[in-house]
């Protein structure tokens, strides 16, 4: 029997991104996946600055960012094209673009290939999970080869092709229909919308120009037909139509119906229909995210309608969040009781931007006149008043990166505190005078800088505690303040990275939070702050870090 530290199910973005992500630590993976090929058409078409970050830990945002379109405007724009709001986002405090459109198969596609680099992550196409047990040390998995293809239903399987592996957990990424869930009877809470849209994916014939009088992303607020344009990579193009109770779905699939609707924006002779098909949208959360070793992520555990851009993005937040809390247990000793956290971290936050979207959602699609002329005029309102305007366009709205308080691995947030929060990413000075992002210079693990100071002197003997878990150690220096001297009277501490903040974005944040020169700053390995400590104060980071992760056989100054 094969054994592997994670068994993952599903090989979409959620699934992907784990796999990904556990290789690149160092684990054992196996990834099965029940169609035999690549299912090929987008779903997906936005991704932000969280995900893209989430991606460079993961080693592969630079090759996938490539394929991307960056810093497009986003509008709600009237049926005669009057723009009522445009977001736009300049600043680029995680050191990616917030709004960037993808073509799903070229990032699925591009992703799998990454997978060559971990020797240790096998990805097994056209098997089926026939079923799993779990017992105090592991997960015993069951897999069958499958027959067909299976979108949208349940495979057939060749009962004489079963293999039986072996792992310490399993983590169910295989979408909304999760087999993994329903095997262990987790039901699904929240609304399934009776709304239906007609998604029109196309591909130009002559390239990208066929589109080019619609280069932004808009959401038509239009009574008579709510429509969504989305421009994507390659010359492809999303329309998204909404339909009244009183339509047809054969009808609106029909041929004649998409050209029709199609001629109210482009040529119809100058694209090619990939696909075309009248859906409905949920808004649903898994009552419960972990049984035992069994863990879910992505639709698996939550779906969000497609009106915000951020479903693919969530389910990449997951598997962030999963796979150094699973390195932790299985390569440092941690208590598998952490495991609690990752549905306390994200659960909220994903709730939350499944209300933004269903939110987004009641603006679009209103279709009554007189609703729509009191959107409008409250859409124009709010941009002319100060402060509110800006926030607008800012898409304030947008749930912040940040964990509810009590509800994380990490130290208590005082008011106005940084820890349980996403640490922004400058870039950075080397020691050499070479600029690199923050995160690359850290690594994927661990992170104690010191503001101005060396975190490992200031630390002391509680430094071996931190070196048990493998962290990366790094002096940050606000811009001007390096030490400067004769040579041989300054120099670097080996083992410590020495950075300088050079637009002092990561110092005014945290000066911002109260937090002063001299201070230790405690970053996870998904970079959001566990806490920060000073002179005594620190031996409370490492006695929290010893008590939450249950590690054994240390000592600690307290």
């Amino acid at each position: 029997m094969n054994t592997y530290d994670v068994v993952v199910v599903g090989l979409g973005p959620t699934g992907l991104t784990l796999a990904t992500l556990l290789g690149r630590r160092g684990l054992r993976v196996l990834v099965l996946e029940r169609e035999p090929e690549f299912y090929g058409m987008a779903r997906a078409v936005y991704t932000d600055d969280e995900a893209l970050r989430v991606f460079q830990t993961a080693g592969v945002a630079d090759e996938l960012h490539a394929d991307m379109n960056v810093d497009s405007a986003v509008q709600w724009v009237k049926a005669d094209g009057t723009v009522l709001v445009r977001f736009r986002e300049s600043r680029r405090p995680l050191a990616w673009p917030v709004t960037n459109f993808l073509y799903q198969p070229y990032l699925e596609n591009r992703l799998e290939d990454l997978l060559e680099r971990h020797p240790h992550v096998e990805v097994r196409r056209g098997r089926e999970v026939v079923s799993f047990t779990q017992d105090a040390e592991g997960v015993t998995v069951v897999h069958a080869r499958s027959t067909g293809s299976g979108y949208g239903r349940r495979e057939a399987v060749v009962e004489d092709a079963t293999e039986t592996v072996r792992a310490a957990y399993l983590v169910g990424a295989d979408g909304g229909r999760s087999v993994v869930r329903t095997t262990l009877g987790i039901d699904m809470t929240g609304t399934s919308y009776p709304e239906r849209w007609l998604v029109v994916d196309l591909e130009a014939k002559g390239g990208a120009d066929a589109f080019g009088h619609l280069p932004y992303f808009d959401f038509v607020c239009d009574p008579d037909l709510p429509t969504v344009s989305c421009p994507q990579p390659g010359g492809h193009h999303r329309f998204e139509f909404a339909l009244t109770d009183e339509d047809s779905k054969e009808e609106f699939e029909s041929d004649a119906t998409v050209r029709r609707l199609l001629a109210r924006h482009v040529d119809p002779d100058q694209v090619v229909v990939i696909r075309q098909l009248v859906y409905t949208f949920n808004a649903v959360v898994a009552d419960r995210w972990r049984e035992g070793r069994v863990l879910l992520a992505g639709d698996a555990a939550h779906m969000t309608p497609q009106f915000v851009g951020q479903g693919m993005n969530a389910g990449i937040r997951d598997a962030d969040n999963l796979s150094w809390k699973l390195e932790a247990i299985l390569r440092h000793g941690a208590d598998p009781r952490i495991l609690d956290s990752y549905e306390s971290e994200r659960r909220p936050h994903a709730q939350a931007m499944i209300d933004l979207s269903v939110f987004n959602k009641t603006i679009v699609s209103v279709q009554d006149p007189v609703k729509a002329r009191c959107r409008d005029v409250l859409m124009w309102t709010a941009l002319r008043v100060p402060g509110l305007a800006g926030w607008v366009r800012r898409m304030g709205m947008k749930p912040r990166p940040r964990f509810r308080r009590g509800a994380y691995l990490g130290l208590p947030r005082r008011p106005l505190g940084v820890a349980g929060t996403l640490a922004p990413q400058p870039v950075v000075r080397r020691y050499d005078g070479r600029p690199v992002r923050l995160d690359d210079a850290l690594g994927t693990g661990w992170s104690l800088i010191g503001i101005g100071i060396d975190p490992r002197a200031a630390l002391g003997d509680d430094a071996t505690v931190w070196e048990r878990v493998g962290a990366t150690w790094a002096t940050l220096y606000p811009f001007g303040t390096r030490p400067q001297g004769r040579a041989g009277e300054v120099g670097r501490t080996p083992g410590v990275l020495d950075v300088e903040d050079a637009s002092d974005a990561f110092v005014r944040w945290l000066r911002r939070h109260g937090v002063r020169d001299g201070t230790v700053v405690v970053l996870r390995p998904d970079k959001y702050v566990f806490g920060t400590g000073r002179g005594a104060g620190l031996a409370r980071l490492t006695a929290a870090l010893v008590d939450q992760l249950g590690l054994t056989g240390v000592t600690v100054s307290r």
